[in-house]
């Protein structure tokens, strides 16, 4: 299978497949597609629907298969980024809920769990992720623009809440509290950030679509209190 990336802010994933070849997203996410790819849904077990349930995917998954040579397209819901991250065994992905878009090759996805509960609470990724195992390809859709970093091992990347959209599987994650009180209430910040321990790689976005969504409410018309 050979793809490309078009776009800018609002790019699309153009995967060209041979025959036989097959690649899988969540349901509702192809855009176009040539005649002779066949959609087939699945829903993997109850465990597997619920898992993409709460982590804010589809409950359901389509693979489009080509039944001859042709192309399938995912277009990015969201003005952003789409990054192709290669896995291996040893060497999976963890990202943000939301973001996952596609999947070739032999690509296990599994819900993640935050070791710490308040992480998850209030870091801004969430407290319930998904890791991406096997090998293959795995397709994402960044908030804004991508930002890749490789990370020794014991280097530190602090990283403000929402802004982290993917780590490698050996990456360590935790939420660090904001020290001070003046930096707490005029800082800007909020009260956490999240901290990433490397070695691996890490992937940050420019504009959490959760940050974009608060600051237009700021611009949006409210009814009067005295309605």
């Amino acid at each position: 299978m050979n793809y490309e990336i078009k776009g800018e802010s609002l790019p699309v994933l153009k995967c060209q497949l041979n025959q036989g070849e097959a690649i899988q997203c969540e349901a509702g996410a192809m855009s176009w597609m040539d005649e002779g790819i066949e959609m087939q849904t699945q829903a993997g077990g109850l465990g597997k629907m619920f898992g993409r349930l709460v982590t804010g995917e589809s409950m359901f998954l389509n693979t489009y298969v080509a039944n001859r040579a042709g192309e399938v397209a995912f277009a990015s819901k969201f003005p952003g980024s789409i990054r192709a991250i290669e896995i291996t065994p040893g060497n999976g992905l963890i990202v943000q809920k939301g973001s996952y878009l596609a999947t070739m090759g032999d690509v296990k996805s599994e819900v993640f769990i935050q070791k710490r509960i308040s992480g998850g609470l209030f870091g801004g990724e969430g407290f319930l992720m998904r890791k991406f195992t096997g090998t293959g390809i795995v397709f994402l859709e960044i908030d804004g623009s991508a930002h890749d970093y490789e990370l020794a091992a014991g280097q530190v990347k602090i990283v403000d809440s929402g802004n982290l959209a993917a780590m490698s599987e050996n990456c360590n994650m935790e939420i660090r509290t904001i020290k001070g009180v003046k930096n707490v209430l005029f800082g800007g910040e909020g009260l956490f950030n999240t901290v990433v321990t490397g070695p691996g790689k890490v992937v940050l976005q420019s504009m959490p679509i959760s940050s974009t969504a608060l600051k237009l409410y700021d611009y949006m018309p409210h009814p009067s209190s005295s309605n």
